[in-house]
């Protein structure tokens, strides 16, 4: 009796097998099945040329062939408020069956945190598949500026260019001109972080911030002929490549205002990341994030990225969830510091 009912299990936990692997086999086939012969968008909110262009390009040129059904996968940019207005039609318009995805700005549950009636998107309402790599903002200064370090920011005026006030590359002066009390002189109105750039180069103004992959792709002859010097930077331990420049934490021993820079500078370990919008099926969000972890190990996509220098530190759809959880729930006395900080910093 005790073998026949061995074998009875056994036979049950067979057919449970079976009927799961089946069921997983029909999801995978289904999946495959919708995107055959489709075309998969990846949305960015800012002009070609900078880091979300470069990223967007260099995933679009490798996504396709781990995607079940090899879709053609293409970037379609919607330049406009700093990627808001990207971010708010990909939130309420955007395709919701998963052939469209957004790399948007890593500061997109933080200004919902700060601007929640501003923000025309829930943060945790989309779904992450995974990021590319971190992001760390640092701000340049041109090496004929009067100011060139954060030192000489303290005691000379300098002109900070920017595009939109809801860019945290716009925001990164604002900070440090009220936590820090840099004199800086906020110049907004640039179209994008590379307009922002020229116009340092130009003379226009004397500082502009943007992330590390932009400066060191896009501005890599600049850097090597020291025609810009990096004043700081907005992560939480300095970068291998600039030991000797201060991460902003450092620059105060208030613990409020510590804490305020910390969760100002925390949507950088979202970095480039790309999600899927609100109701997106299960199955293909499922079938996106395994392509996506896939091409993270992808030999010729992390090749192509070595060879543009393009900086590469991937984690899953799930973490970068947990990062958002996060600052979502920072407290509301932090929040509140920081947001006084930024009105400050723009408009005294």
């Amino acid at each position: 009796m005790k073998l026949k009912s061995i074998r009875l299990l056994a036979a049950a936990a067979a057919t449970a097998c079976a009927t799961m692997s089946g069921a997983a086999t029909a999801q995978a086939d289904a999946v495959s099945d919708f995107y055959s012969g489709k075309t998969v968008t990846i949305l960015i909110g800012h002009p070609p040329g900078g880091s979300y262009d470069l990223y967007a390009q260099l995933i679009a040129q490798h996504f396709g062939k781990h995607i079940p059904g090899q879709p053609t996968v293409i970037v379609q940019g919607m330049p406009g408020g700093g990627g808001s207005l990207a971010a708010a039609h990909f939130y309420a318009k955007a395709p919701r069956d998963g052939t469209i995805v957004a790399l948007l700005p890593e500061s997109l549950a933080q200004d919902q945190v700060l601007e929640p009636k501003k923000s025309r998107w829930d943060v945790s309402k989309m779904r992450f598949i995974g990021r590319v790599s971190d992001v760390t903002s640092v701000m340049m200064a041109r090496k004929d500026s009067p100011v060139k370090s954060i030192e000489d920011s303290l005691r000379a005026e300098a002109n900070v260019s920017c595009s939109g006030r809801t860019t945290s590359s716009a925001q990164t002066g604002a900070v440090l001109k009220s936590l820090i009390g840099s004199k800086f002189n906020m110049v907004c109105g640039y179209d994008s972080a590379t307009a922002s750039a020229l116009a340092v180069f130009r003379g226009e103004a004397d500082l502009t911030t943007t992330v590390w992959a932009n400066w060191s792709v896009n501005y890599a002859q600049q850097l090597s002929a020291g025609d810009v010097v990096p004043v700081v930077q907005f992560s939480e331990k300095r970068l291998a490549a600039l030991p000797d420049t201060p991460t902003a934490v450092e620059l105060t021993n208030d613990p409020a205002k510590k804490q305020a820079i910390e969760f100002f500078g925390a949507g950088g370990d979202i970095g480039r990341a790309l999600m899927t919008p609100p109701e997106t099926p299960e199955d293909r969000v499922a079938g996106l994030s395994a392509a996506f972890d896939g091409l993270m190990k992808d030999p010729e996509f992390l090749a192509d990225a070595k060879a543009r220098s393009i900086p590469i530190a991937p984690i899953t759809g799930k973490e970068v969830d947990a990062i958002v959880e996060r600052i979502i729930s920072t407290s509301p006395e932090v929040v509140a510091t920081l947001k006084q900080a930024i009105n400050d910093g723009f408009n005294n």
